[in-house]
């Protein structure tokens, strides 16, 4: 049944298998070199570009390297399980629906046994089993068969809980979030307030956009800038950047010193500092540090390559 309480902790790095997978791609190449005819055999579609299956050869391309961009869900089933047939339709239809959100990458465990003696040293004794697997990290997510609106609302919670975690943006994957007009007068009155210093103002200007369309990008951008900027005002930066090195343990310390780094345009520094500040860290503290992170990845768009980066950085850092 899917679970209820979706956790991203305890999830399985992966590496072993990429290496693994690695391995053995090295070995058929040289072999086709040779001229014994073996290679490795690709991925083939099976029900659309968003649903693909994979073999012991293809798992470590087609789901550890692409969960790098995108989530991954794994469904594990054999021929003769009279479960796997009810579920994966239902998983078929939703990776059609979700267009790219997440691909679904389907495993036959009979015709691919490295796989199905992985899935076993997980601990996992029966079919269907679905994992997800997200930049690398794999996570256990669904056991045995249930009706779509179950399935349905799981997916959903799974995806709630990478947004929390800061593993994927708000926005699904391939849809741009609507933008007002580059003409609209309230970002004219909030780029004047901001170049004048006017937080307040631009606050308000940013607002008025957002409770005309909460997706606006640009304006929720617009009102992260603003944040950071009200924060920054009060901070000495040169105290504030020796403090953080005085107290490397120190949350607080940390978060200022990141603030006075994006202000001052040290987008990497800053999130270096934070990702480190996460290891650091345990309980409240590090939950702090890791929010705040998440709130300075919304001064920038979701697709910036700075970005992208710190989130795979947070990632690994929380695991």
């Amino acid at each position: 049944m899917p679970s209820r309480d979706f956790s991203l902790y305890g999830a399985v790095d992966l590496g072993a298998v990429q290496s693994a997978s690695k391995q053995r791609q090295e070995r058929q190449a040289r072999a086709a070199q040779a001229g014994d005819g073996a290679s490795a055999p690709a991925g083939a579609p099976a029900g659309g570009p968003y649903v693909v299956d994979v073999t012991d050869q293809t798992f470590n391309t087609e789901v550890v390297e692409r969960s790098q961009s995108v989530p991954v869900l794994v469904d594990f089933w054999a021929e003769w399980c009279g479960p796997c047939k009810q579920l994966g339709p239902i998983l078929e239809k939703l990776a059609q629906e979700a267009a790219g959100r997440w691909v679904l990458a389907k495993v036959d465990i009979d015709a691919n046994p490295q796989l199905g003696a992985y899935m076993q040293q997980m601990g996992v004794r029966g079919i269907p089993f679905v994992a997800a697997v997200v930049q690398g990290q794999l996570l256990p997510f669904l056991n045995g068969a249930a009706p779509e609106a179950q399935v349905r609302q799981a997916i959903d919670q799974l995806f709630e809980a990478l947004v929390k975690e800061g593993l994927i943006p708000d926005a699904p994957a391939g849809e741009a979030p609507a933008t007002a007009p580059a003409s609209d007068p309230a970002f004219a009155r909030a780029d004047d307030a901001l170049r004048a210093g006017n937080l307040d103002e631009a606050r308000a200007a940013f607002e008025e956009i957002l409770a005309r369309d909460p997706r606006d990008g640009e304006a929720k951008r617009g009102l992260a800038l603003v944040d950071l900027s009200g924060r920054a005002q009060g901070l000495d930066a040169g105290r504030v950047l020796q403090d953080a090195e005085a107290k490397p343990g120190d949350a607080k310390a940390q978060i200022d010193a990141a603030d006075v780094e994006m202000v001052s345009g040290r987008i990497e520094a800053a999130f270096g500092r934070l990702v480190a500040a996460v290891r650091r860290t345990a309980g409240d503290d590090r939950d702090a540090v890791r929010k705040h992170l998440l709130g300075l990845f919304e001064v920038l768009p979701a697709d910036d390559p700075r970005v992208t980066k710190a989130r795979r950085s947070l990632q690994s850092a929380l695991f």
